[in-house]
Order: structure tokens, then sequence, then C-alpha cells
């Protein structure tokens, strides 16, 4: 299968905008929350916007099957026949959305063999859309402005800027970090933190909790557009759809210096 990035881009960029928007309608009302199975929260946003986006995608390519958070129940059986789909967080950020900080994404990636190859970020609150895919480059859109080419920057001198989870922080980061040394911590919300690597305003965000693929594949794409890694503690990249589970490794999103991050890490 074919598929041209360039034509792509504008027309999951503009569904992202519509799942934004389905957000903001929720977020600026009195929403109910309810928990889904593994006690994480859920919110009608999170529904609305994943029926939105499905249905775009549907309509865009309709020989890409969807795996979204909110239909994640496809078993694996079925998922190893795809070598190209689309792997999309509806709502990445719940808890930052119910915290109402602002801090929360809708992320829409496309997977091919394995590789996140396409990414699209929009900050519903801001407005602000972050896009990238393989070969084309990486951009960052204020509302009203054009499109800004962003790369991921190289580490100079011993200082280094972290991006850090703001409703997952553990002793675990805190430790490796104390390994790493002169470091700065810029606390942020769900993907954003790796669309900070990607516009070179940080350099590093270790994540060792729990994530799914869906948390990380528009993201990667994305930084990897801009010239930036995002890689397990082994420094190999992060595949997706190769197992039954949709649990990710934990892992480094880093700029364009490649750093032997695992180095750090007390195993």
């Amino acid at each position: 299968m074919s598929l041209d990035y360039a034509e792509l881009l504008p027309e999951v960029s503009r569904i992202a905008e519509q799942a934004g928007h389905a957000i903001l309608n929720v977020y600026e009302s009195e929403f109910a929350i309810t928990h889904k199975e593994d006690r994480t929260p859920l919110t009608e946003a999170d529904l609305a916007a994943h029926h939105l986006i499905e249905a775009g995608l549907q309509q865009l390519t309709p020989d890409v099957p969807v795996l979204s958070e909110e239909s994640a129940k496809i078993p694996f059986s079925e998922r190893s026949q795809w070598s190209t789909y689309w792997l999309v967080d509806p709502l990445d950020g719940t808890r930052e959305f119910i915290d109402r900080n602002g801090e929360f994404t809708v992320n829409i990636a496309l997977i091919e063999n394995h590789q996140a190859t396409l990414g699209v970020i929009q900050v519903p609150v801001s407005g602000v859309l972050y896009t990238g895919a393989l070969e084309l480059g990486a951009w960052r859109q204020s509302p009203g402005h054009d499109a800004v080419a962003i790369r991921a920057r190289e580490i100079e001198g011993p200082h280094i800027v972290v991006a850090g989870s703001r409703s997952h922080g553990s002793s675990r980061v805190k430790g490796f970090l104390e390994q790493v040394g002169d470091y700065e911590l810029f606390p942020m919300g769900s993907s954003l933190k790796s669309c900070l690597i990607a516009e070179g305003k940080a350099d590093l965000y270790p994540r060792f909790g729990p994530t799914s693929e869906w948390d990380t594949a528009a993201a990667q794409a994305i930084v990897e557009a801009a010239g930036g890694f995002v890689t397990d503690t082994q420094m190999q990249p992060l595949r997706y759809n190769t197992k039954d589970s949709l649990l990710n490794p934990e892992f480094f999103v880093f700029g364009a210096t490649w750093r032997d991050w695992a180095a750090y890490l007390n195993t």
C-alpha cells in the first residue's frame, strides 16, 4: 500500500482539530467521569473524539484499519495481519483533562511495518498543532499562523533540560536523573513532553512507568521526523504491533544528540 504523506498530513490534521473542538465542548461543561476495567478514568470527551476520529480516518483511507485506545480489544490474531494501520489516542492526558490544566492532546499516528511513520498531535486548549512524517520533516503551527519547521536540538555542555511527567513521577526517574547529573526539570502532561523534545525546548524525556502504544506513536513519528529519537532502554527504536500486549517497554525520548542514556540506569 502506497500512501502520500504530504497529502495525508493536512487531512489528518483537520480530523484531529475536529476532535479537539469536540473535546473542548465537553471540557467547558460539567462532564461525568467513569472508569475503565483497568481503573483509568474515562470521560465523554474520550468517546466523542474516538468516534469522530475513527469515522474521519475510515472515510479518508477506507482500506486502512484503525486501532484506538477506546477500541483496543481487537485481538492480536487480527492485528498481526496488519502491515499498515492508524493508531489513535483520542484524548491523551485524561487526568490533565479532569484537572483542567490544559495539558492534554489528540494523538493520531500512521504505523507501517511496525514503525510510526506519520504523526499528528493537536492541543485542544491552545489550538497548537504538531505534525511530522518520515522524510518530510516536522512542524508546529499556532492558530492563525503558518506552520513552522521544528528540529530537535543538540546537547551543548553538561546541562540538560528534562521533560518530566506531571502526574507520573517516580523515585526511579529521580534516581536516574541523579546519575545523569546537571539537569533542569520541565514538568508537562501527556504527549506534550515529547513535543518539547521535537521542537528543541528539552533534551530528554525518560519514561519508566506504564504506557500503551497509542500514547507514544504520534509523538515518535514527530520526534523522529524532527531529528530526535525514541528508544527503549536497550537503545532500540520503539516498535508497534509486535505482540499481544499493547503496553510499551520503558523508554527514552531525546533530541539530536545520540547518547547511551541506558548507561545511567541503576539496574
